[in-house]
């Protein structure tokens, strides 16, 4: 994984909610750069529109000034159709609902929340997507 943020983060954005896409379930956790840790929510199983009712409730409910989507690559870096998939999430996040959204490149993050003993891997990738990207503001 990359230790960096694709675009600057404005500094007034403290906290933050993350999501670890996938086509049938995705992991959700919230957090704040004051801590710069994580903490796993439970996981979104829907697709479509109803992905976005439940996405819409998590953020009525945690009211995150910033969100953080988890977007995987190859080994090599290369892209492919899931790259694509996690970034038109990202839009479709940030015309939805107007908050400034945020790429995390994302490998390995499933693979990490395993061995940290995550009992809801989904969750947990996001934790460790959001602790990235919370290690990576000054």
């Amino acid at each position: 994984m990359r230790d960096t943020v694709d675009t600057a983060v404005p500094a007034h954005l403290v906290s933050f909610m993350a999501f670890d896409f996938g086509l049938r379930r995705t992991g959700v956790a919230v957090g704040n750069r004051l801590l710069r840790t994580a903490e796993p929510q439970p996981t979104i199983h829907a697709q479509g529109d109803a992905r976005y009712e439940q996405v819409r409730r998590r953020l009525a409910e945690w009211e995150p000034q910033g969100l953080v989507v988890g977007v995987p690559f190859h080994p090599d870096g290369a892209e492919h159709e899931h790259t694509r998939r996690s970034r038109k999430f990202a839009r479709a996040l940030r015309g939805r609902f107007g908050l400034p959204v945020f790429e995390v490149d994302e490998r390995y993050s499933t693979v990490e929340a395993v061995a940290n003993g995550a009992t809801d891997p989904d969750a947990g990738a996001a934790c460790v997507i959001l602790e990235q990207f919370l290690r990576s503001l000054p």
